[in-house]
């Protein structure tokens, strides 16, 4: 991923050592969107899922996703390539499931983008109705920011992490405002209500699949931090530690301040007043009465706008990931050679502008058949998100512990062994209540949950299919790396 083309004129390299742990972090957090993740989600597991034991999900969810990133993070210390799930699952499990997992990101990364771009639109088109007058169709404003998201992806990796980590404090500031706000002051009419939160009766009442499904949406994102390894500063130690840190804020910041949303209305009525909202078809006016009502009237103004700004910041870490997955591709001869060029700033211009392309060609055919673009676009590339997300994670850890068995680059039986098979374990768990619940996830009928479904399988499939095609590929992948600097003779074409 970092060697030079041999022609003078078509750069291949990404840029090295562009970020540290902030940046890494920030282009995490960036792609959780957490305003729009609470704002926009919250009320879903609040109403049609256990209620008031949602908070203790998060943590829950957090813990299978941490035990899942110590084999992750083992991997990183040997495996480091922009296409994360594609160079791990290559390494352990030969490269036709490599591909597949590949196809299964860069469909995951896009349906979820996608879906927030619908969103984006619907929001933007509100905002600008409100306070300029200008009425003019949501996708008007998502195809505008798809390009201006072009332009900013042709840029170096060190600007947009900056630019993100503004976004990203922006936005989770006035969550924090307001949490930090209900804690201090006790609570609202049941006040700090721990068990009604975190007792084993409150996670397991209602539909927890409901709440474990839309918890595993919320971290999605988190496992790009192996995607900037290429580019990160000491990424023996950079990773590791950016990868932990994400998984402990996600889910510590998603379960703080759902407790509070939790504590402000109170554990025994919070389901029925989202189930209302729900139904009345404004899911949002959950947070929004709550935050308006905390802070003022300002509060609502401001939300709308850092609303949008997050899913811009989202949209921007996902087309970052997707453009590392299709460089990294394009440098093993997968897909063609030229989408691993690089522009003088180290970013894959080549890849970014396909990228793009894909976006505009998932976006518009919503915008030419009048769909709602958050019943349809976002509710649908969400489930898909899931599905992909999760099959990912299990070939994953099946692939660190053959990996690791093959090579002997790591003995350690924890690392290695017993967390990645656990992990195996309550992913099939997680799986399954995704399936379970997969028409409440994309709120459409079982027709359409089954289409969605088969897509993700085929996807795999032809992932699969193109990787034995192209298995004598040879490209720049870099080889695992053992403690002393040698290099462990696993090719990559396995």
């Amino acid at each position: 991923m970092t060697q030079q083309s041999s022609g003078p004129d078509h750069r291949t390299h990404l840029r090295q050592g562009a970020v540290g742990v902030a940046g890494i972090l920030f282009l995490v957090l960036s792609a959780q969107a957490p305003l729009t993740g609470v704002a926009g989600t919250l009320p879903v597991p609040l109403g049609l899922g256990n209620g008031g034991g949602v908070p203790a999900t998060y943590l829950l969810v957090g813990a299978m996703i941490g035990l899942f990133s110590v084999g992750f993070i083992a991997m990183s210390r040997h495996v480091t390539d922009a296409g994360a799930f594609y160079a791990y699952v290559s390494r352990g499990l030969g490269k036709p499931l490599g591909v597949g997992a590949s196809q299964i990101a860069i469909l995951c990364y896009s349906a979820v983008q996608a879906g927030m771009y619908g969103l984006y639109g619907v929001v933007v088109q509100g905002l600008f109705q409100r306070y300029a007058s200008v009425d003019l169709p949501w996708w008007v404003w998502t195809v505008a920011t798809v390009l201006l998201v072009q332009l900013l992806g042709s840029l170096n990796i060190e600007f947009g992490a900056k630019l993100l980590a503004v976004l990203v404090v922006a936005e989770t500031s006035l969550l924090l405002v307001f949490a930090m706000y209900e804690l201090l002051s006790g609570g609202g009419p049941q006040g700090l209500d721990i068990s009604g939160s975190f007792s084993p009766s409150a996670v397991f009442s209602g539909a927890p699949g409901v709440a474990v499904t839309f918890a595993i949406a919320c971290v999605l994102g988190f496992e790009s931090t192996a995607i900037y390894a290429a580019e990160a500063k000491d990424p023996a130690r950079t990773v590791p530690r950016a990868t932990y840190l994400s998984v402990a804020l996600i889910s510590v910041f998603f379960a703080f301040v759902s407790w509070m949303f939790v504590s402000y209305y109170g554990p025994d009525k919070v389901q029925g007043v989202a189930l209302k909202s729900l139904q009345n078809g404004d899911a949002t006016a959950v947070v929004f009465d709550a935050v308006t009502h905390t802070l003022g009237a300002w509060a609502t103004d401001a939300m709308q706008v850092l609303l949008a700004t997050s899913l811009l910041a989202g949209v921007l870490a996902f087309h970052n990931g997707i453009n590392r997955y299709f460089h990294s591709l394009g440098s093993t001869g997968v897909l063609p050679r030229w989408l691993s060029r690089t522009n003088r700033q180290g970013a894959p211009y080549t890849a970014s502008l396909v990228q793009t392309m894909v976006m505009i060609a998932m976006v518009v055919p919503f915008a030419l058949a009048g769909a709602d673009p958050v019943l349809t676009l976002l509710t649908w590339g969400g489930g898909v998100g899931v599905l992909a997300l999760t099959l990912l994670y299990l070939l994953t850890s099946a692939s660190v512990v053959v990996f690791f068995r093959r090579t002997g680059l790591d003995r350690r039986p924890w690392n290695t062994l017993v967390a990645p098979l656990a992990s195996i374990v309550l992913l099939m768990g997680a799986g399954g209540l995704a399936l379970d619940n997969f028409t409440t996830l994309i709120s459409a009928s079982g027709a359409t949950a089954l289409a969605l479904e088969l897509a993700v399988v085929a996807v795999f499939a032809g992932g699969v299919v193109l990787g034995y095609a192209r298995r004598g590929a040879h490209g720049t992948s870099p080889e695992p790396r053992v403690p002393g600097g040698a290099v462990e003779d696993v090719p990559a074409s396995v």
